[in-house]
């Protein structure tokens, strides 16, 4: 199996042949960039890691594929692993993604766009306690901070690209969830141990929970790929609150960073999307 990354920066990575460059996923030039790259080097199957390359991936789909004809003696289009354009639209963007699961029942966080207050001490008000403000579309936990107090955070920095959440302060878990092709959906709960920013982030340490352990957690993993019309692999953060109930805290419809630790996502790509 040969593997071709792409990236801004073209560095050596374990687990390339090589990684090419390309620009970032807002440039006007990422379209054009990603056809040469998928024509030159005719893959089977095209997978999306970043966050804000997915609704580019989705729309640019068919296009991509039929790219990699030119440079395939059979003419195979490559397989995009990719959900339409309106699930992957919507899931790149964390107040979308809230308003979506809440109109049909999934339970989230009391949730605002942040424009929706004029200081951070309105938005504590509204939320009875603490909250957590985000960029709404962004990767992993960049940008996001815990407001406990309006001097936690500079309130003139944050407006409309920016969303408000209810802080839930239990335990914060990542189910490792893949849509196969057939609409089987299987969710394999990992636990963040430690997180980067203390309370809120990314995870600096998680561990695999058995199978079957957490029911709840993975359930409603399930219930919300479903509801979002996600297929593939899906990484989310589901949290606790202090009644111990879960919550859908966002939801990344991509390999995540902790992904390695349920390998049956890969299996998933793999089986659904190699030719046989």
């Amino acid at each position: 199996m040969h593997v071709v990354g792409v990236d801004l920066t073209p560095l050596e990575a374990i687990g390339y042949d090589r990684v090419l460059a390309v620009p970032p996923a807002g440039d006007l030039g990422y379209g054009p960039a990603m056809r040469d790259v998928v024509a030159a080097v005719a893959p089977d199957v095209i997978i999306p890691t970043v966050q804000d390359e997915l609704p580019q991936i989705a729309v640019l789909a068919d296009i991509l594929g039929r790219a990699a004809t030119l440079g395939r003696a059979d003419k195979t289009p490559a397989r995009v692993v990719t959900a339409g354009a309106v699930p992957s639209a919507i899931a790149a963007d964390k107040l979308l993604t809230m308003w979506a699961l809440a109109a049909v029942g999934v339970p989230v966080p009391v949730h605002a766009p942040a424009n929706a207050f004029a200081s951070a001490a309105d938005a504590i008000a509204w939320a009875g306690g603490p909250v957590v403000v985000k960029p709404r579309v962004s990767r992993g936990g960049r940008g996001v901070v815990l407001v406990e107090e309006p001097a936690d955070v500079d309130w003139s920095t944050v407006g409309p690209a920016h969303v408000v959440q209810s802080f839930a302060g239990g335990t914060e878990y990542a189910p490792q969830t893949y849509r196969a092709v057939d609409g089987t959906v299987r969710s394999y709960v990992l636990e963040k141990t430690v997180l980067k920013q203390g309370r809120v982030g990314n995870a600096a340490d998680a561990i695999r929970v058995p199978d079957g352990s957490r029911p709840e957690i993975a359930q409603l993993a399930v219930a919300t790929v479903e509801a979002l019309g996600l297929v593939g692999p899906v990484d989310m953060d589901i949290r606790l609150d202090d009644a111990g109930r879960p919550l859908v805290l966002e939801v990344n419809g991509r390999f995540g960073a902790l992904s390695a630790l349920a390998p049956e996502l890969l299996a998933g790509v793999l089986e659904d999307h190699l030719p046989r």
